[in-house]
């Protein structure tokens, strides 16, 4: 379906002229990216021609709303450009999560398709107004299912069902679902669970934003380049309009955002398509009726002292209404109350130690935080973003690196649930206030390496060999930690002089490296899921006798296992 941009161009003459000039500004700088406007109506740009085919949303309807604009402040100042709006620029804390969530995830599968969440970010502006300003609960979901109007083919395209209702609850038509508006067919191949919860749900901002990813890196596509970049929109929308609108926000969002608290982002209202409800909307309930118009009234004329045919009173202000009368009394309008996080001045340490956890487990202790007003009083139910900074793996619930807490009774917030990954060693877990630009807090963190306190054999069966040959038994131990099997336990491996002298004995038994050289000390080796470690092969040198191996562990366990190289016999006499 055609996209009606035009509709948004045809409000009024102020419209127009705002409009006209964002898309004629973005052409006159040749901002990377963004694609020049066609003349002559919708004239392919650069000659190119969008692919045919299925797109992500059906050419749904979508949001036609453009970035705000600076004006000029005398006559031959520069054209308008593109600026960044303290409301506008505000994308929810949880969806911009997850945009930058499917960057790194994206990064990490495909580096060479380099797509910036920018890009999601206007995708996800145009398609549902970032999710309905971020109205989500804490795992990403939308509070309600987002929905694009039924594609009956009466002035959109026809799809019949393909997913027999379950995600847009229509068994006769499809409709666009979800924050980022796929259909129920495109997301059957491209659907992602990005929060771990074992669901692929359209209606997730963490799983829509990394399908939206992978879906527009399709092809092998290098979205730094712009002719990839511009098949990329076009198969998400099939219109030359929508990829323009497009890439209007993503220039925008490059510029500069910020994240503002979830369900305050601000709500896009110029929808495409003639007497559509507009793109990312739920329409009423069957059966509602909608009330009657109010009717218009026409003004009468003022009475005057001086009559009907008397002198009308001339406004102080043209255009705003006769003056109020100053003997009048006026009642000054109401203070409004300012949002929590407004009145934060500062965050401070509400109690707790330094996080701390082994590999792969949670973290007992977490960051307690405290938000106080300028007089040192606790500010409750402000929000206070949580953010992951360093080389770890350490996630919270959800496989996230970012969370909102609100703060509670005393001003104060706990960190969500955090596990550690495999990556050992420090990281930060940093505070600030959302939509602030306060002094953060930063906590100290560390991982530390799996632990065992014991290291046993698994055999007795003694270990021998002949000189210059090699030991026909590997080597086979259990690590455990608190009488428990201890799995991905560091070990340490070394031949010793003797068994109160830990240093490397630099003759005897020995085992090889990948280019088949005599090594006595190994250091990569780890222990599995049952706690099992079987040893390299040991090779024996010429000489015979009985020889150590050491076995040490994070933790402090320690095994001394004897190797035993048999002498030769001698020749009969």
């Amino acid at each position: 379906m055609a996209a009606q941009f035009g509709r948004r161009l045809r409000k009024g003459a102020t419209t127009t002229a705002v409009a006209a000039v964002a898309v004629a500004a973005l052409s006159a700088s040749q901002a990377p990216g963004v694609a020049p406007a066609a003349t002559g109506g919708d004239a392919q740009a650069s000659g190119s021609t969008p692919p045919s085919g299925s797109s992500a949303t059906g050419n749904s309807p979508y949001f036609t709303d453009l970035p705000p604009l600076n004006s000029p402040n005398k006559p031959g100042a520069s054209p308008h450009l593109p600026a960044v709006g303290p409301a506008e620029a505000g994308i929810p804390a949880t969806v911009l999560a997850a945009y930058k969530q499917a960057e790194q995830a994206v990064a990490a599968s495909d580096p060479g398709c380099r797509v910036p969440w920018q890009l999601l970010a206007a995708i996800g502006k145009v398609e549902s107004g970032q999710a309905r300003g971020g109205r989500v609960d804490a795992n990403g979901t939308t509070f309600s299912p987002i929905l694009g109007p039924v594609l009956n083919g009466v002035g959109f395209a026809n799809i019949s069902d393909t997913d027999n209702g379950a995600y847009d609850g229509d068994r006769t038509h499809d409709r666009a679902v979800g924050p980022m508006q796929f259909i129920p067919s495109t997301w059957a191949t491209w659907g992602q669970d990005a929060n771990s919860d074992g669901r692929k749900d359209p209606n997730n901002i963490y799983d829509a934003a990394l399908a939206a990813a992978k879906y527009l890196c399709a092809g092998s596509r290098d979205l730094s380049v712009k002719e990839d970049l511009d098949k990329a929109i076009l198969s998400y929308n099939r219109s030359r309009e929508y990829l323009r609108t497009v890439l209007s926000w993503f220039e925008y969002y490059k510029r500069g955002t910020h994240q503002v608290p979830d369900g305050t982002g601000v709500l896009p209202t110029e929808p495409s398509g003639s007497g559509s409800t507009g793109a990312g909307t739920t329409p009423a309930a069957p059966g509602a009726t909608p009330g009657p118009s109010p009717s218009p009234t026409t003004p009468t004329a003022p009475t005057t002292p001086g009559g009907p045919t008397g002198p009308a009173p001339t406004p102080s202000n043209p255009g705003t209404g006769p003056s109020p009368d100053p003997s009048t009394p006026t009642t000054p309008p109401p203070t409004p109350t300012p949002p929590p996080a407004a009145t934060v001045f500062g965050l401070e340490n509400a109690g707790g130690g330094r996080p701390s956890a082994t590999a792969g487990e949670d973290f007992a202790e977490l960051p307690k935080v405290r938000a106080k007003s300028r007089s040192g009083q606790s500010v409750v139910g402000a929000d206070l973003a949580f953010e992951i900074v360093g080389g770890t793996d350490a996630r919270f619930a959800g496989n996230r690196t970012t969370a909102v807490v609100r703060t509670g009774a005393g001003g104060v917030a706990v960190a969500p649930a955090l596990k550690a990954g495999e990556t050992t060693g420090d990281f930060t877990i940093r505070v600030t206030v959302v939509g602030r630009a306060l002094p953060r807090l930063d906590y100290a963190a560390t991982v530390t390496p799996r632990q065992a306190d014991a290291l046993a054999r698994t055999g007795d069966k003694e270990l021998t060999s002949a000189p210059s040959s090699e030991f026909a038994d590997q080597v086979e131990v259990k690590a455990t930690f608190k009488d428990e099997a201890a799995s991905g336990v560091a070990v340490t491996a070394t031949m010793v002089t003797a068994a109160d002298d830990p240093a490397e004995n630099t003759l005897g038994p020995y085992f090889k490296d990948a280019e088949g050289k005599p090594v006595r000390t190994l250091t990569e080796l780890t222990t599995g899921a049952d706690g099992l470690l079987v040893l390299p092969k040991i090779f024996s040198d010429e000489r015979s006798g009985t020889f150590l191996l050491r076995l040490t562990t994070e933790g402090g366990a320690t095994l001394t296992i004897e190797l035993k190289v048999a002498a030769p016999e001698a020749p009969p006499a």
